[in-house]
């Protein structure tokens, strides 16, 4: 009977989740094609582009596609991306990630789908923390979010 039960909740979840799942993506800037930034060093990506389009980061529809090359590893192009930023004006910056949200269809996993991450960026003198959403699973050109800097 607990079987029984497990089962009915495990189908019931799921139909949930993949309802929730469109099946098209509206996310705008996947790029399989994207060069793959290079390193100053191990935990940071080289940065030299910055951003024209203000939703670019902070828009769901708009992430930051930093990809990954296999679970192991998943969160670790989103810190190198995150570590290449500064401030406005060059000041250090700390992030955090707060949630996860936005599913939307992949390729990239098992279940075919995909959530995007938000991360808090804060830096000393601001007003409001900063939201950046970032896409672990897809492709695309790395560039600096309107309002931030690259990190020196």
């Amino acid at each position: 009977m607990r079987n029984l039960a497990k089962l009915t909740t495990f189908v019931v979840l799921l139909s949930l989740f993949t309802s929730c799942v469109s099946t098209k993506s509206t996310l705008k800037n996947v790029d399989d094609n994207a060069p793959i930034p290079g390193l100053k060093d191990n935990s940071t990506f080289y940065l030299s582009e910055y951003a024209k389009d203000r939703k670019y980061g902070y828009d769901a529809d708009y992430p930051v596609n930093v990809f990954y090359q296999n679970a192991k590893d998943e969160n670790l192009n989103a810190q190198r991306f995150l570590n290449a930023l500064a401030g406005p004006n060059g000041e250090k910056i700390s992030y955090s990630k707060v949630e996860s949200c936005c599913p939307f269809p992949t390729k990239r996993t098992e279940i075919g789908a995909g959530f995007l991450d938000i991360y808090e960026i804060k830096w000393e003198g601001q007003s409001k923390p900063v939201k950046l959403y970032l896409n672990i699973y897809e492709r695309g050109y790395l560039l600096v979010p309107v309002g931030l800097s690259i990190k020196k």
